[in-house]
C-alpha cells in the first residue's frame, strides 16, 4: 500500500513534468475509492494534490532526477551513472540490520514492503555542491524498520554500509582520492528516528533506478545529499559514532552532522545560495533545507557552526 503525504505544502499546481505526472493516472484511481477512504489517514494524505505552495516550488523532472547523479562507485562524472548503472543487478537484494539491536534481521525488499507500508514524500533534497531538487521519493520511515528491530540502551547512533561489489561498481576497483569503499554513513539515533527519515525505494512512483541508489537508500531531507547514502546492504546500531567517508576523508570540508545550513560556507564555496536543476538563476538556501520547524529542536544545544 502507498501512503502519499507531502511535507512543506508542495502543491500539486507546482509540480511539472513526467507527463504531469502520468496525467495524476494514480490521484484518479485513489480518488475513485474517496468515499471508503473518507476519515482514514490515507484520505487525509490526498490533500497535498490540492494544496497550493507558499514558495512556489515545482518538482524536478524525472529526467534530470535521474540522469544528474552523485554516484562515485559508478564514475565521478554526473552523467556517467546513469550509462554505466544499465545492468546492474539489484534483485535478489538482501538488507542487514544488526549491532545494538533486541532482533538481528535479514530483509529482502519485498520483505521489507509487506513489514512496512510504504509512502510517498515529496521532498527538498539539496547537495553540498550547491545544486538542489524537489524529488517524489517512495519508501518507507526509518523509525518504523527500527522499531520492528527494537532498540536497546546502547542504541545510540546507526550505521549504513552500501554494497561492495568491484564488478558491478568499476570505481571501487580503482582509487578515487582517499575514498575508502565501502561507502559509509552515519546517523545520530533522533535523526534516523525523526519521522521524515526515509528509506526510499523508488521516485516519481516508479522502481528506484540503479543511479539514484536502487534497490534502497536512505533520504535526509535537512541534510546535505552526500547522508542520504544509496544501495544500502547494512544498517547497524552502535554505542558511539561510526565513521562516514567523506568526514574521514575531508573533516575540515565535510562535517559528520551535514545540516544543511546556508550560514555555513564550504571552505571552497557559499552555501548561502543554490541553483535548482532546470533553473537559470539561484535562490537562497534555507536553514535545514526548509525543514527547521521538523528537526531544528535536535540541535538546540549544539553549536552549528561547530558540528556542521
Amino acid at each position: 500500500m502507498l501512503i502519499r503525504k507531502n511535507y512543506n505544502k508542495i502543491g500539486s499546481s507546482e509540480i511539472t513534468d513526467e507527463s504531469i505526472y502520468y496525467q495524476r493516472r494514480d490521484l484518479m484511481k485513489l480518488a475513485a475509492s474517496a468515499v471508503a477512504l473518507a476519515g482514514t489517514p490515507l484520505f487525509a494524505a490526498l490533500s497535498y494534490e490540492r494544496e497550493r505552495s507558499n514558495r512556489g516550488l515545482e518538482l524536478t523532472s524525472y529526467d534530470q532526477i535521474t540522469t544528474y547523479n552523485n554516484f562515485y562507485e559508478f564514475s565521478t562524472d554526473k552523467a556517467d551513472p546513469a550509462k554505466l548503472a544499465k545492468h546492474f543487478k539489484f534483485k535478489p537484494w538482501t538488507l542487514n540490520i544488526g549491532g545494538e539491536v533486541q532482533k538481528k534481521m535479514t530483509l529482502d525488499i519485498d520483505g521489507l514492503l509487506k513489514l512496512i507500508p510504504s509512502q510517498e514524500r515529496i521532498y527538498r533534497f539539496r547537495c553540498v555542491e550547491g545544486w538542489s531538487m524537489v524529488v517524489p521519493w517512495v519508501g518507507i520511515p526509518l523509525a518504523s524498520v527500527l522499531k520492528h528491530a527494537g532498540l536497546t540502551s546502547k542504541s545510540k547512533f546507526v550505521e549504513f554500509k552500501t554494497l561492495f561489489d568491484p564488478k558491478q561498481f568499476p570505481e571501487q576497483g580503482e582509487s578515487f582520492g582517499n575514498i575508502s569503499f565501502p561507502y559509509r554513513e552515519g546517523l545520530r539515533i533522533d535523526e534516523a528516528m525523526n519521522p521524515l527519515t526515509l528509506l526510499a525505494v523508488g521516485l516519481y512512483g516508479k522502481e528506484l533506478l540503479p543511479q539514484n541508489g536502487a534497490p534502497i537508500r536512505l533520504v535526509v531531507p535537512w541534510k546535505y545529499g552526500f547522508k542520504s547514502i544509496k544501495s544500502i546492504v547494512s544498517i547497524n546500531l552502535r554505542e558511539r559514532q561510526p565513521h562516514s567517508t567523506w568526514n574521514d576523508m575531508a573533516p575540515h570540508e565535510y562535517g559528520f552532522f551535514a545540516n544543511v545550513n546556508p550560514m555555513v560556507d564550504h571552505p571552497r564555496w557559499s552555501q548561502a545560495r543554490e541553483r535548482p536543476l532546470g533553473k537559470f538563476f539561484k535562490q537562497e538556501t534555507l536553514m535545514f533545507n526548509g525543514y527547521e520547524k521538523e528537526v531544528a529542536h535536535m540541535y538546540k544545544n549544539i553549536d552549528l557552526r561547530k558540528f556542521f
